[in-house]
């Protein structure tokens, strides 16, 4: 089932999510729903708050920006995490970000239409638990680190504007009231805040 959207501005966006233990309910109903709600938005993460749960609970699908890249595109640059990975992240805590921190334009389900360059890690090392509640510790680079830095920030309350200077959240306020208000259209479904 396809679920709404979390919209900028909703408390729960800015809330600290909590563990959760394999007696969740309905866990693996809500993953899928979670793949089908990230790949119903053209998404290739999304975090449990943006659905309005407060659980330390991600998806991330990086193999589909491998699989839609163009030739011009792999020939201009090599990707160390070349064909991406499909995971589930529960109750993930990150243990070292490495490398020279790069910027990449970023967009968010939850911002929709707002795009800015977010300098992030090159790569990252993380223990979780995937959706069997496999305990594993592992170290993503590249886009797929992206990613999961930016999903991460989720589970912690963060919003990838929060990495951009203040005279550039600035010059974004009206469009994120706008977003906060509902005055905006996206081909997926959304939940405002009241």
């Amino acid at each position: 089932m396809i679920l709404p959207i979390v919209a900028y501005g909703h408390p729960i966006l800015r809330k600290v999510a909590t563990d959760i233990n394999k007696d969740y309910p309905q866990l693996d109903k809500l993953i899928e729903d979670m793949w089908e709600t990230m790949y119903g938005s053209n998404g290739v993460g999304l975090a449990a708050p943006q659905i309005n749960r407060d659980i330390r609970l991600f998806v991330i699908d990086s193999a589909q920006i491998f699989e839609n890249m163009d030739d011009q595109d792999r020939a201009e640059e090599t990707y160390p995490d070349d064909p991406g990975t499909k995971q589930v992240f529960i109750n993930a805590q990150i243990i070292e970000e490495q490398g020279d921190d790069w910027a990449y334009n970023e967009g968010c389900l939850s911002i929709p239409k707002i795009r800015e360059d977010i300098y992030r890690a090159e790569e990252v090392t993380i223990e979780f638990l995937d959706e069997h509640f496999v305990k594993h510790t592992k170290t993503y680079n590249g886009i797929t680190a992206r990613i999961i830095l930016h999903e991460y920030d989720h589970i912690e309350g963060k919003l990838f504007i929060d990495h951009i200077s203040p005279l550039k959240r600035k010059l974004i306020k009206r469009k994120l009231d706008d977003i906060a208000k509902g005055n905006i259209r996206v081909d997926y479904k959304m939940m405002f805040p009241k």
